[in-house]
Order: C-alpha cells, then sequence, then structure tokens
C-alpha cells in the first residue's frame, strides 16, 4: 500500500470526516489503485489514528460506491467497471446539457471570460502532461459553466455526481492521445455558449460525454482482456 498523509486542511472537522476526506481524495486521483485492500490495522498505522474512524469510513465510501466489500477479504478499492461508468455518465450526461443550455441564458460578461480562460488553462495543463492537473482543469472549467446556470438544486446534484466521476475523469486524460480532441470539445462548448446557442452548446456537451464514455470503456476492456491472459 502507497505511503499518504492525512489531509487536514479543516481544524474544526471531526476526526472521521478529515480520514474518511483522505481516504476519498486517495481513492478519487488513484493513489488507492481499484481492488487494493483497506486493511483496517495498517491505514490506522499510516494515519495515525485508531480503527473506530477507518472503520466508519470505510462504511460511508462502501455506500458512495468506492469501496466493495468482499467475503473473506473485506474491503477493497471499488474496481471501475463498464455498468458503473454507464450509470453515472448517463445521469450527468443529461444534466451537464441542462446546465449548458441554462448557461447560454443565463451567463454573465465575468463568467465567460473565466470560461474562456478555464479553456485556455486546460490546454496549458496537458502541455505539461500532469493526468491530476489536466484533470482538476476540466473540473474547474465544468465548474464554471455549472455555476453560470444559476441553478443551485442541479449544482448540488451535480457536485455529488461529479465526485464520483472523477476516477473516469481521471483515466481518460491519463492518455495524452485524447488532448487534441478534449481542447476542441472545450472550444465548442465555449463558442456555443458565448453565441447564446442552446441547442449547439447541449449537444456539444452530450458528444462531449459521450466520447469520455467511449475511452473510458475501452480502457476498462482492454485492461481486463490483459488480466484474463
Amino acid at each position: 500500500m502507497k505511503e499518504f498523509e492525512i489531509n487536514n486542511e479543516n481544524d474544526y472537522l471531526p476526526l472521521r470526516d478529515v480520514v474518511f476526506n483522505t481516504l476519498r481524495t486517495s481513492i478519487l486521483t488513484g493513489e488507492l489503485k481499484p481492488g487494493e485492500r483497506l486493511m483496517e490495522i495498517h491505514l490506522a498505522d499510516k494515519l495515525g489514528v485508531s480503527r473506530t474512524p477507518i472503520r466508519e469510513a470505510i462504511r460511508k465510501l462502501e455506500l458512495e460506491g468506492l469501496v466493495t466489500m468482499i467475503p473473506r477479504r473485506g474491503a477493497e478499492v471499488a474496481q471501475i467497471t463498464e455498468k458503473n461508468l454507464r450509470d453515472v455518465l448517463e445521469v450527468r450526461r443529461a444534466l451537464d446539457a441542462l446546465a449548458v443550455e441554462l448557461a447560454c441564458e443565463r451567463i454573465t460578461e465575468d463568467e465567460l471570460a473565466e470560461l474562456k480562460k478555464a479553456c485556455e488553462n486546460f490546454e496549458l495543463e496537458t502541455k505539461r502532461g500532469n493526468a491530476n492537473q489536466v484533470a482538476q482543469a476540466d473540473v474547474e472549467l465544468h465548474d464554471i459553466i455549472l455555476k453560470a446556470s444559476g441553478n443551485e438544486r442541479l449544482m448540488q446534484m451535480i457536485s455529488k455526481l461529479s465526485q464520483q466521476m472523477y476516477r473516469y475523469r481521471l483515466e481518460y486524460v491519463k492518455d495524452e492521445a485524447n488532448y487534441k480532441r478534449l481542447i476542441a470539445e472545450h472550444r465548442v462548448i465555449y463558442e456555443a455558449i458565448r453565441d447564446r446557442d442552446r441547442q449547439t452548446g447541449a449537444e456539444a456537451i452530450k458528444n462531449h460525454i459521450d466520447n469520455q464514455e467511449k475511452a473510458v470503456i475501452r480502457m476498462i476492456t482492454s485492461a481486463s482482456g490483459k488480466t484474463k491472459r
């Protein structure tokens, strides 16, 4: 198991929440790999805590679908499966299309400038080649669109999905062959929002997510084939 440190950015959070956030971040960023066992005693030792907050965190992670309980093995990081991917992206596709449509109506000039800058920043991060930074730049770009929608309930729903989606997004941006297409897709989405073109924007974001789904499924299938050999 990799070495990692407890994430204690907020001194006022209860210890159980700090442990949960630390393990969750480690799973989402790939520090803890799919299929990796989560042994309470080892995690407690590494994080310098008792086994109780570790146990509570694992239960919450299981409810989020990030951890799976395996008979006679215990807890392990959930695999990235085609079914889970499709379930998440089917919902995300519909919600993102709505966010873009609303942003076309409601985005301010300041937010439009932020979105353009986010597109440029994403392209810059692809040249630097750090997958985690590329993924984060992609998150920030989509967050600007979501904020521009002006719909608080929509923001809450997509925020929950975004956390589950981060692992898939990270897998996608690990392949530098996808960068050119991602940059072009972001440009089309930006221009549609700038031009207040709801239909083009909604279709562009759906295409953007469809391409991510296809690419990650290819990766899952390829990894599964290698495992079977």
